[in-house]
């Protein structure tokens, strides 16, 4: 257990969610540590000061706090379905910024100055449509094959249409949709989505298993 990485999350961050993916299909067992973002342990704090999920600690002390980089040093070590292939930054920092700069000022208004979420949604779609544009011709964002183009963004893009999903499905986004709906069904989303009991120091590990995928 000592030598296991640790990895700090919280179920149902987009972030955390899309480390878990790219852990899962990598096959790299983790101690993991859930955490409440409203009251975040010492040791996470400690660790990367910025206090935000996912946070992982190698056993070598090394710690990673940004998500996609705990991606890509994942699937450096394992990637048996070839996501790399699929490494499109420029799309994933455009879904990692732009997109989710408006995801957030229509899921949170409140949270911003002079915020009219209705624009931001609006902002958000046009970025949805290119993507709903690009898929039209392939299942993937990047081809025949899911990628880390995908498993990057769709977790963003799940808390924009959970947002209102009502209006989200009644938008002309066919293969975006289906796309999504893809993910969110799969083997491989329902292997990193159990509930966890809040961590608190002195809890004995819980661990982080990846399942075998059919």
């Amino acid at each position: 257990m000592a030598d296991l990485p640790i990895l700090y999350s919280f179920r149902r961050c987009p972030y955390a969610m899309r480390a878990r993916l790219a852990l899962c299909v990598a096959g790299i067992a983790c101690e993991l540590r859930e955490v409440k973002l409203s009251n975040k342990p010492p040791e996470l704090i400690a660790a990367s000061p910025k206090a935000t999920v996912p946070v992982l600690i190698l056993s070598d002390g090394t710690v990673i706090d940004e998500s996609i980089d705990i991606m890509r040093w994942a699937l450096a070590l394992n990637d048996p379905q070839d996501w790399l292939s699929g490494d499109d930054r420029e799309l994933i920092d455009r879904i990692d910024f732009l997109f989710k700069d408006h995801l957030d000022r229509y899921k949170y208004p409140t949270r911003y100055d002079d915020c009219d979420p209705k624009e931001h949604r609006a902002a958000g779609l046009e970025i949805l449509k290119e993507l709903d544009t690009r898929l039209a011709g392939q299942p993937y964002l990047c081809g025949d094959k899911p990628s880390l183009a995908d498993m990057a963004t769709f977790t963003f893009i799940r808390q924009f249409a959970n947002t209102d999903r009502q209006w989200f499905d009644a938008q002309p986004l066919p293969h975006l949709q289906r796309w999504l709906e893809s993910h969110l069904s799969s083997e491989l989303f329902a292997a990193i989505m159990p509930k966890y009991v809040l961590w608190q120091t002195g809890d004995a590990p819980v661990m982080f298993e990846p399942v075998e995928l059919t």
